[in-house]
């Protein structure tokens, strides 16, 4: 200050940034904690509408139910039951429809194209798809018109999954406790 001055400016000495008051860890422990329910309800319900689509098209020969087997026998939980390896593969893939995709949907969901949540689901459910489609293609007996019905079906199915996991994340998602 010069020797003349006499106004005291103490603005340079408060924060440049007035910030909100920091939430508890808690309080992002229980949003994270209820996006995972949301994610794995949604899960759950996508997994229930492809398994529909899958089940017709096991019924139609376009594919094969056995085919959740080489899921048990790959993570080794066809030992615990050995009868019912099918049965076990398929709660292999339950839990994956329910926990491993529905994180990666909420992770890359504001990379997909869409306005809403279903609406990015479709084009999720395409890329599981592409995947799904070599993985489980074994036991497709029948020529080229069962091996395209295997393909239509079980894309068709994995639409449903995406648009019914998206579905879920959007009637959820506006519930106040989400971060979603």
């Amino acid at each position: 200050m010069a020797d003349g001055d006499t106004q005291t400016n103490t603005e340079e000495f408060e924060p440049a940034v007035e910030g909100e008051i920091a939430e508890s860890d808690f309080d992002h422990l229980a949003g994270i904690v209820t996006d995972g329910l949301i994610g794995a309800v949604g899960g759950l319900v996508g997994t229930a509408a492809m398994s529909i689509g899958l089940f017709v098209a096991s019924s139609l020969g376009a594919f094969d139910m056995a085919s959740f087997g080489i899921l048990a026998d790959l993570t080794g939980l066809d030992v615990l039951f050995p009868a019912n390896a099918v049965a076990v593969g398929f709660l292999v893939f339950l839990g994956g429809g329910m926990l491993t995709w529905p994180l990666l949907f909420a992770a890359t969901a504001a990379y997909l194209p869409g306005e809403r949540f279903a609406t990015k689901g479709l084009p999720y459910g395409f890329v599981l798809w592409t995947g799904f489609v070599l993985a489980f293609s074994q036991g497709i007996d029948g020529g080229i018109l069962t091996l395209a019905l295997y393909a239509v079906l079980t894309l068709v199915s994995h639409f449903a999954y995406g648009f019914s996991l998206g579905a879920v994340f959007d009637y959820l998602s506006d519930r106040p406790d989400t971060l979603v």
